[in-house]
């Protein structure tokens, strides 16, 4: 397969990439050359922005697409109608962000999503999901019988910048109480980088076409981190973590409060029905665990939302007062 890669050099592109090259694919990129431009040698490199400097693509021919780093509709589009007639196929990477809450255990494709209030913007922080839903759009649009839309869950693994998995093998590894979120036996849902991104170039070569929420099928949090190692866990309850200011999600990772939970408990059958496979947990965080500390990883990571994972002494002083309030 010849296959055209928007991105490919930072975590999930950069995975769907390695998937290609493993298949003997004939792999093009383009992008700026900012983020790793040494990687992937064996590759063609095309150099360009997809805010308005496309020519690169111009004149040329490949099966299928993969577009894991399109945000807002306008440059999508931009891409999507460039191509139009030049690829066979078009494998969009879009977000579970695209759906609407109230979040119902089980939702599936058919699950409500968000629209925009304002047509015009391009607020990527603020409107991720409605542009995420917006650019699914322009994509279908473009190619209405020749894409595969990806609804992605949380990706973790190696080369995961944004802490949000990272944050547990790397503190179980350290010894000692370890804050956990109660209850032990909620639900969390995520998808290794790896074996999301062989996916998405299966489909890319098979055409498989329709939306598709791309996750890992729910996992209780005991398993997760006992997975992640032996670790002393004190599991802390909500309301506590809650009262204390502790940022769901992103400051204490893989936790959401219950009236969000069943957002990580959404189907992933139409996936699974479509190829996609999962590695069992273990090996990620083993994997990731070397990988971040390869890289000199902190157990905080700074994002462009925010950091991710919990200071160690505020862990400290939350665990402090809590076995004191127990």
């Amino acid at each position: 397969m010849k296959l055209l890669v928007l991105g490919g050099t930072k975590f999930l592109g950069r995975a769907a990439v390695e998937a290609a090259l493993a298949r003997g694919d004939e792999v093009t990129l383009f992008n700026r050359g900012e983020t790793n431009p040494e990687l992937f040698p064996e590759a063609e490199k095309l150099r360009g922005d997809r805010d308005g400097g496309l020519s690169a693509l111009e004149g040329r021919e490949w099966d299928a697409v993969i577009d894991p780093s399109g945000y807002v509709p306008r440059v999508v589009r931009a891409s999507a109608e460039l191509l139009r007639g030049s690829v066979g196929h078009y494998v969009f990477v879009s977000s579970a962000s695209v759906y609407a809450e109230p979040y119902v255990p089980g939702f599936d494709e058919s699950a409500p999503t968000v629209e925009l209030e304002n047509p015009e913007s391009e607020d990527v922080i603020g409107d991720y999901g409605a542009l995420k839903a917006a650019c699914e759009q322009v994509v279908g649009e473009v190619f209405p019988d020749a894409s595969t839309n990806v609804r992605a869950g949380l990706i973790v693994g190696p080369h995961d910048q944004s802490g949000r998995f990272t944050y547990w093998p790397l503190r179980i590894s350290l010894g000692g109480p370890v804050l956990a979120p109660a209850p032990p036996e909620q639900l969390v849902q995520f998808v290794d980088v790896r074996d999301l991104g062989a996916w998405l170039v299966d489909a890319a070569a098979r055409r498989v076409a329709g939306t598709f929420n791309a996750t890992g099928e729910p996992i209780r949090l005991d398993t997760v981190l006992a997975a992640c190692g032996d670790a002393e866990l004190v599991w802390v309850d909500e309301q506590f973590l809650l009262d204390q200011g502790i940022g769901p999600w992103m400051e204490l990772p893989l936790w959401v409060p219950r009236e969000a939970a069943a957002f990580l408990q959404m189907s992933v059958a139409a996936a699974v029905a479509a190829g996609l496979r999962f590695r069992p947990v273990e090996e990620t965080a083993r994997d990731t665990l070397a990988w971040a500390r390869e890289v000199g990883a902190g157990l905080v990571a700074e994002t462009t939302y925010g950091n991710a994972g919990l200071d160690p002494a505020r862990e400290a002083e939350l665990l402090a007062a809590w076995l004191k309030r127990a």
